[in-house]
This record gives structure tokens, sequence and C-alpha cells, in this order.
């Protein structure tokens, strides 16, 4: 980024680059107009806390404003509050545009988060095991409006672990419950639901990261080792494949001793983690591990990808599955519909010519599309009259490709009176028009976050026309 203007005039505290991000989310990004002064942002955000700096960026060569500022608030509360109070204001009568205010990338993130995003709203907290969803809420509701909480429970036993999730209405008001909550809690932020970590252990947490729009898988990460002779003659990676229990569930042996972070960093290699837990043995020196995936292709793909692989250097790891007692042909079956999906999907959207010859069931005659997905879609409606009026525009994101068009129209019309659905050429996303803000409303509340088909989709409230440019050109 370009350089920021020095701002601060009113002297007090600065904080320096190590801490802009502390405490986490205590930054506000602002757009605004080129002409705004340092002092009318002063003015309208000093009401919600004391202000530790504000940051202009103005181009290097002209020293003109970009029309982009920061605010560096002594408290996340103070800044969550701001953002959502001032998101969509006007600073001054005679502004005829108002201002976008976001909750700034940190270090640990890798965009701009608004007052919607469940980062900001959902907190982790470590409690006693007798606590009840009741206490739970009873402890929180102080900090605000809560719209659920939940208790991680053992999948077998079904007894607690001693943590659980609080989700508020409000991002502030899961900051103050951070910043004000006892101590035992050990509240933090939790992570997005397709990506968060539980561990089990008291004294050891995963290392919370956020993570960009797109999800998008990360490769050549670690050099991966060859075929040396392993030091554990159970680390030979063929042996006894067709007697394994294959599971989402792995466990992970050392001979030098990890932290749960170190843990966390090697397996989310694999994109699907769920959570990972270190494992204490006072009898010996050995690392013990346990990691959890949320789909069996993601556990196999780490399975044999990182036994036998060295961390740190001279030392290798050894990896093998958990029998939880799955139905193993369930799990690969499922795994392969999905990598089938996925694949069929890629296909048609890179040689949309190949969509004539891929028929299921071998019928030449009209079928609906096949959609695989464990989200509850409701049953097909028809769609609304081209002509109908738009009451609410939808704009989505597809990770790692988009979605055919009849497959797309097919899941949006089934919250009723879509009026159409389109994709953006040579992009990941596309738009959904709806004649009713209640369907519209369903279909973020159904889809958003979720995989269909292998994709994952992100849905969204799309920008009024009037406030896009015409860059996104629609397609057919």
């Amino acid at each position: 980024m370009d350089e920021a203007g020095s701002c601060a005039s009113g002297g007090g505290f600065r904080p320096g680059v190590d801490s802009l991000d502390e405490p986490p989310n205590s930054r506000i990004f602002l757009v605004i107009s080129k002409y705004t002064p340092e002092s009318v942002l002063r003015e309208r955000f000093s009401p919600f806390g004391e202000i530790q700096d504000i940051w202009v960026v103005r181009d290097k060569h002209t020293k003109e404003s970009k029309g982009i500022a920061f605010v560096k608030f002594a408290r996340s509360s103070q800044a969550c509050r701001a953002m959502e109070e001032m998101h969509g204001q006007c600073l001054s009568p005679s502004d005829t545009k108002p201002i976008k205010v976001f909750i700034a990338q940190s270090r640990s993130s890798g965009s701009h988060r608004d007052v919607e995003d469940e980062e900001l709203t959902r907190i982790f907290v470590m409690i006693p095991k007798s606590y009840t969803e009741e206490d739970l809420r009873e402890k929180f509701k102080v900090y605000g409006d809560i719209e659920y909480c939940s208790i991680i429970k053992n999948k077998v036993t079904g007894e607690s672990k001693g943590l659980g999730y609080v989700r508020y209405l409000k991002p502030s008001q899961a900051a103050q419950a951070i910043e004000n909550c006892d101590r035992s809690f050990r509240a933090i932020l939790a992570e997005p639901k397709n990506k968060a970590s539980e561990s089990s252990e008291q004294d050891y947490y995963s290392n919370m990261r956020q993570e960009t729009l797109g999800h998008e898988p990360r490769v050549n990460m670690f050099p991966f080792v060859g075929e040396q002779q392993s030091e554990f003659s159970s680390f030979d990676k063929n042996d006894n494949r067709g007697q394994e229990a294959i599971s989402k569930r792995l466990s992970v042996v050392s001979r030098v001793p990890f932290t749960e972070e170190q843990l966390f960093s090697i397996f989310d290699i694999v994109p699907g983690l769920e959570y990972c837990e270190v494992q204490r043995d006072p009898y010996s020196n050995y690392g013990h591990g346990v990691v959890q995936y949320f789909n069996v292709a993601s556990a196999i793909y780490a399975k044999y990808k990182l036994h036998g692989f060295q961390y740190p250097p001279g030392n290798r790891i050894g990896v093998s599955f958990i029998d939880d007692g799955s139905n193993a042909t369930d799990l690969l079956r499922k795994m392969a519909t999905q990598m089938v999906a996925a694949q069929l999907a890629s296909m048609v959207w890179n040689n949309p010519s190949q969509q004539q010859f891929l028929q299921f069931g071998g019928s030449s005659g009209s079928q609906l599309p096949q959609i695989q997905t464990d989200v509850v879609l409701p049953s097909c409606k028809k769609k609304a009259p081209p002509e109908t009026p738009v009451k609410e525009r939808l704009f989505i994101v597809f990770n790692p490709h988009p979605l055919p068009l009849d497959v797309l129209e097919d899941i949006f019309c089934r919250f009723g009176n879509l009026i159409e659905v389109y994709l953006v050429s040579g992009k990941n996303v596309g738009y959904a028009k709806y004649a009713d803000r209640i369907s519209a409303n369903d279909a973020i509340t159904t889809l958003h976050g979720k995989i269909l088909n292998g994709v994952r989709l992100k849905v969204m409230l799309a920008d009024s026309p009037r406030e896009e440019s015409n860059k996104r050109q629609r397609t057919y």
C-alpha cells in the first residue's frame, strides 16, 4: 500500500508498526471522499472511543488523498461499534455518497471484514464440563443479544469437552464479551465454521487464522520427503494399506514433542482441517496428536502425503488412521461422488460444448441436474416471469470454479421467486435476481459457506447497480 499520511495531530499515544493490530480488530478501514479532512474523521469517530491514530492514504507523488483512511482505536469493541453505526452514513451534509467502514485487514487476515462477517461475531470459550447451553447463554447474555450457543461434545460418549461457542448478533457484542468476561473463559474469536479448530486440552489452543475470500488450496508449502529409508519400520508408505481402517481422524506420532500450533500448521496444508489436539504422555518425550478433517478425502490425502514427513528436519512423523467406527465403504463412496461431481463441473466450465454429452444414468432425455451436497435443500419451485421487478440481487463467489448454469439455476430456484441467475465471463462469480427479499435471504442463510458438487459457495447481498461499475459484464 502507498504511504499513509501522518495523522494523530492531537498528540497522545501513537501505536508503532508492531502494535497496529493490538488488540486484534481495533483498526477500521474507511472508503471516503478524497476531500474529507482528518479533522472531520476525528470529530465523527471520537464518540465511539479513544482514537490512537488516524492514517489518510495519499499518493506518494502528489500527496493527494486517495479516498482511503484508517482509524486506530484503543479497544476492539470501539472499532466494531464505529463500523456498525457509521457504515453507509454520510460524514457531512455536503457529501453525496455514503462512506464504507470495515474492520481493517491485519497480518493474520486476508481481507477486510464487514459487519456481517461470522469471524467477528462468534467466540470460542473454555467452560466447566458441567455447563449446559443454558448456563453458557446465561453467563454471556450480559454482553449482548446471542444468536446461539453450542457446546463441543465427544461424538462417542456425548460428554462435554469443556469448550463452547457463542454467536452474537453484532461484532461489538462479541468484542465486549472477549474484553470483559472472566479470564478463566479464555475467550477468543472463533474461526469460521468451515475451518473451526477445536481443542480438548485446556492448556492448548489452535492458532486461529483467517482466510481470504476464496479458500483456495495451498501448494508447494513443504518439500515432501523422497524415498529415503524410514527410521521407523512402520513409516513405510506402502505398509498394509488394504488392511487399514479409513476415517476422517488421524493419529500423529513423533520422536520430538510438538505444540498444537505446530501440528495445526503442518496439517492445515491440506484443505478441510476441522480440528487438532496434542495429547501429553507423562511417561515419554514422544509427541502424540489427533487430527480430524471435515471429509475423508482430505484425511486420506493428508495421511499419504504427510506420513514420513520430516518435521523438524531429521525427525519423521508417523500418521495413521484412527478407527472411529465409520463405514469405510460409505465414506469412500461419498468421496468418489464428490470428486466426480467436481471434475464434471470443471469439465463443463472449461469446455461448455461438452455439456450436451454429460448425461447421468445413461438417459438421453432431459433430466434435472444432479446435486451432491449435505445441505438440506427445499423442493424445486417455478421461476418468476422474466419481466418481474427485481427486489433483491445476490452476489455469488465459487471456489474452485463456477457450477454449471443449469445446476446453479436448479439450486437457487428452490427458494422461490427466482427471476434469473447468471455467471460473469472469465470469473468465479455470478449473480441471482429475486422478486422477493425473503426468498433471497433464505438462499443466503441456506447456501452461504456450503459445498455443492464439490464447489464452495459464498452468497451475499449484491451492491445496487448504481454502485457497481460496468466492469462486471453479464454473460450467459
